[in-house]
């Protein structure tokens, strides 16, 4: 019996907002002082959005960003910072707006080329995320973000050594960051290569020991190895860390009806069918309750 088909979240790293810096040279004096004078207008506009920022008013800092690049469309700190809050404003489509203009005005922008990447991701346009996240890299090697972002495309592409290489290079270049060895952990799960995925799932939970989708995917291993004990820890542990992770509940419920432990195999597999059910996940609703109905039946495997 398989457990309940995993479904990786992805966390895209969106970069916190950069200072505003304008520099300006080579211009005849007067042109230089219009041009100066122009610039740090759209300094200043991009520092009111940092601040707006700060203070938690997202619509007031799209509106300084917006500002900004209307005084200088060619102002690439303006568009990135503008795409920044788009994002985080859930105006996606809008936001790889703003950082195509970026890179218009900046062709040498890494983050900028990063956060499209990642834009696009996120619209699955998985072939444009991919050129625009190497772009990234081959710009900034060390860009952590980017590394990341072209391991969950690679993934979604079905390349996963090149995928796996991803998520190593953003371990390399990502402190304190769970998620790149989350992700390198469930394509060594995918691939079979079950003693580095439990490697890289146990070093992406001391990085934030709650991570319940960590602790169901080591849950998993460890029941597929045939360590119920351990599995059931791991689900516990899942469950302790997101009391509504339903999958948590599904794979502890497999364990007890090895164990023959009927009693609360029906317990967590009610709960687990209830959450299913609530997340509007039909099938796998259905599946916890066909398990469940062999816990009423005192059917183990």
């Amino acid at each position: 019996m398989k457990l309940g088909g995993y479904q990786p979240h992805r966390i895209r790293y969106w970069l916190a907002t950069i200072a505003a810096i304008a520099l300006v040279a080579g211009a005849p004096v007067g042109e230089s002082a219009r041009a100066e004078s122009q610039q740090e207008a759209a300094v200043a506009a991009v520092n009111r959005g940092l601040e707006q920022i700060q203070a938690g008013n997202l619509d007031a800092a799209i509106a300084a960003f917006q500002r900004a690049t209307e005084i200088d469309s060619s102002f690439a700190v303006g568009h990135y910072n503008l795409g920044l809050a788009l994002r985080q404003n859930g105006q996606l489509q809008a936001a790889a707006d703003a950082f195509y203009r970026a890179i218009q005005a900046d062709p040498k922008f890494a983050l900028a080329y990063g956060n499209l990447g990642a834009a696009l991701l996120e619209g699955n346009n998985y072939q444009q995320a991919r050129t625009y996240l190497e772009r990234a890299i081959a710009l900034d090697p060390n860009l952590g973000l980017a590394h990341y972002n072209l391991g969950l495309v690679l993934v979604e592409q079905g390349l996963s050594n090149e995928a796996i290489v991803a998520f190593q290079n953003a371990i390399q270049h990502t402190d304190n960051a769970p998620e790149p060895s989350y992700h390198l952990g469930l394509v060594y799960l995918e691939t079979g290569q079950f003693s580095q995925a439990q490697t890289a799932l146990q070093e992406a939970i001391a990085l934030k020991p709650n991570y319940a989708e960590a602790h169901y995917h080591l849950g998993y291993i460890f029941y597929h190895q045939g360590d119920l004990d351990g599995a059931l820890e791991a689900f516990r542990q899942s469950a302790q860390a997101d009391p509504n992770y339903p999958n948590a509940y599904y794979g502890a419920g497999l364990v007890f009806l090895q164990q023959r432990n009927f009693g609360e195999a029906r317990r967590v597999l009610e709960y687990a069918r209830d959450l299913y059910g609530d997340r509007g996940e039909a099938q796998r609703a259905m599946n916890a309750q066909q398990l469940l109905q062999r816990a009423v039946n005192g059917e183990g495997f």
